[in-house]
Formats: structure tokens, C-alpha cells, sequence
């Protein structure tokens, strides 16, 4: 199977639209490469559409989680070979949901994993687990789009400078771009707020708290709830704020490589990611207080290209690369 001839079909996330866009930018540079790549959201609708149009495609990517059960199923009924994306640890379904619900979980991503062709794995906590049952696992990372946020588009700064221009903003600006969700520590940051009468925060996402986070604006001067934005509009909000804001325990989270980027300083949850950011964030515990305290600091430092510098070594170009060795190795 040579790589003119791979056509993929890649179940992701059912996720609203501009929310979780990286296997989008995987897809798009995949094609760049010379291969035909089709993304699905992972519906009932689009497994079934799946074995109706299965000689479309020759190879099956699916990402964790719904996708990777799509993805394994439609393989093994239809003889195509298959990979599963393994992009987020079993860890985070255990936090979000419960210790019990995260057992079957666990096991059907055992399964899959048995059952792939290839697996690309993304943290390191989870490799021990995925080798255990994969025939062949690979290493890869989340990725940015650096040229986007490093220098954005000009129409992207004045379509969010426009939005921005009707709000009675301070002269420091946070900013939170992501899920609403509480794993994200969404009210302790909304809460945090009150004792930072000179900043605004500017929230853009979507998620279970945004009723929650939609009552704070109402009540409190200096939080704007934007909803969600294209994300080719990102950026322009990115260049338009100070410092940028993440609280998830996750060394891997997309958002700060985005940030760091845009050149803003960032505001990371302590933990798991401190021996990856240390010295390039401020970190804080997710209570209020310390998080008001860190986005504080982070804004009278300088801004810093240690974290520029970092982010541009993800770049989707070159993930999508180890993308393209899993394509070309799976027969």
C-alpha cells in the first residue's frame, strides 16, 4: 500500500465544532502529504456509514475513546487494518467520572489495543499499560499550530478587537480558552476574579458549567463569557490578552503550547506538569486565592520566549509526520 494510494477514514470525538480541532490539523496535513483522509465525528450514524462505504477507505484511525471502539469494531468486521489514537489516559475518565464506571472503560481500551494494527500513544503514564496489549505502539504529542499564534492573521486580531471593543474591559486581560467543565476548575477560576478588580477575564468554550459561568458574568463586572469563536479566531483574542490561562493536571494540555505561542505568560494548575513547564509558567494550586495570587505574578513578568521557544517544537507538521509512519507501516 503505498502512501498515493492510503485512503483513511478517522473516527474523533463527537465534540461541539471548534473544540478539539487537533486531529483536524493532523487530517489536513496528512492530505498535504498525499494521503485521502476522511474525519468523522464518532455517531451511530457514522459507524454505520462506515461499513456502507467500506471500500472507500483502506486503513481505520480512531481516537480515544468513542472513536477507538468505532474504530476497532469497523476494522475487525471489515478486515481493514486499524489504529487507535490513545490521546488521553484513563486517569482523566477515572477524575471526571467514577473509579467504577472507569473499569469497563479501561477494559475495552485494553481490547482495542489488542486488537489494533498500531497504537499512537501520547503520555508516557499510559505506554506501560498500551504495551501490554498492542502489537506495535508508537510515541507521539499533541501539537500547535506555532505560525497561527505566533504571528496571527490580521483579520482574526480585528474581528476579536471588534468583538472585544463593546466590553468594559480593564487594562489587564486574562483569557480562558476551553472546555466548561469541572476538571478545568472553572468556578475556582470565575471565583478568583473577585479579588482582581483591575484584570478582566475573558472566557471562550463551551461545556456543563456554562449556565454556571454565564450567572458569574452577570454578576460580576470583569468576566465576559464570549461562548465558542471559529478557531481561526483564536489567535486574534490570544494577541489581544496578557496572560493565559490553563487549569487542567495535564502536562500535556494543547493550550498552554497555544499561549505560550501568542507570547502570553500562562497561569498552570500545579502537578503533573511542573517538571515540563518549570520556570516557563507560574503555577497555582486550584483555589482561588492562589490562583488570583499567580495570575497577578504572571502579569508583571516580562514577556518570556522560553515558552515560545518550547511550544515551536510541536508544531502539527511534525506530528502529523508520526501520523504518517503508523499509515505506511500498517499493511
Amino acid at each position: 500500500m503505498s502512501q498515493q494510494e492510503s485512503r483513511v477514514r478517522w473516527f474523533t470525538p463527537d465534540k461541539p465544532e471548534n473544540i478539539s480541532v487537533g486531529r483536524q490539523r493532523i487530517s489536513s496535513h496528512l492530505r498535504t502529504a498525499g494521503f485521502d483522509v476522511k474525519t468523522v465525528a464518532t455517531t451511530s450514524e457514522t459507524i454505520q456509514e462506515a461499513f456502507a462505504e467500506r471500500e472507500q477507505y483502506e486503513v481505520i484511525i480512531g481516537t480515544t475513546r468513542a472513536g477507538a471502539f468505532a474504530a476497532t469494531l469497523v476494522g475487525k468486521l471489515t478486515g481493514k487494518p486499524v489504529i487507535v489514537d490513545h490521546v488521553d489516559p484513563i486517569r482523566q475518565f477515572r477524575e471526571t467520572r467514577s473509579v467504577v464506571s472507569s473499569v469497563p472503560v479501561r477494559f475495552a481500551e485494553n481490547v482495542c489495543f489488542a486488537l489494533s494494527d498500531c497504537v499512537m500513544c501520547v503520555y508516557e503514564e499510559e505506554r506501560l499499560r498500551v504495551e501490554r496489549y498492542a502489537k506495535e505502539v508508537r510515541s507521539t504529542s499533541l501539537g500547535v499550530d506555532y505560525d497561527r499564534f505566533v504571528d496571527p492573521d490580521r483579520d482574526a486580531v480585528e474581528s476579536a478587537r471588534n468583538r472585544l471593543s463593546s466590553l468594559p474591559l480593564q487594562d489587564n486581560i486574562a483569557i480562558y480558552v476551553g472546555g466548561l467543565e469541572p476538571i478545568y476548575h472553572i468556578t475556582d477560576l470565575t471565583d478568583a476574579m473577585e479579588s482582581l478588580p483591575e484584570w478582566s477575564l475573558i472566557v471562550l468554550g463551551e461545556g456543563s458549567l456554562r449556565n454556571a459561568v454565564e450567572q458569574t458574568e452577570s454578576e460580576r463586572e470583569n468576566i465576559h463569557y464570549l461562548g465558542t469563536v471559529p478557531h481561526d479566531d483564536v489567535p486574534g483574542y490570544l494577541y489581544l490578552a496578557d496572560v493565559g490561562i490553563s487549569l487542567v493536571d495535564d502536562p500535556h494540555t494543547l493550550k498552554v503550547l497555544e499561549y505560550g505561542a501568542a507570547g502570553l505568560s500562562v497561569v498552570q494548575l500545579a502537578g503533573r506538569s511542573e517538571e515540563r513547564f518549570e520556570g516557563m509558567v507560574e503555577f497555582a494550586r486550584p483555589e482561588a486565592e492562589e490562583i488570583a495570587r499567580a495570575i497577578e505574578d504572571a502579569g508583571h513578568k516580562e514577556s518570556d520566549s522560553a515558552l515560545a521557544s518550547f511550544a515551536a517544537k510541536f508544531n502539527w507538521e511534525s506530528v502529523a509526520s508520526d501520523y504518517a509512519e503508523a499509515l505506511k507501516s500498517v499493511k
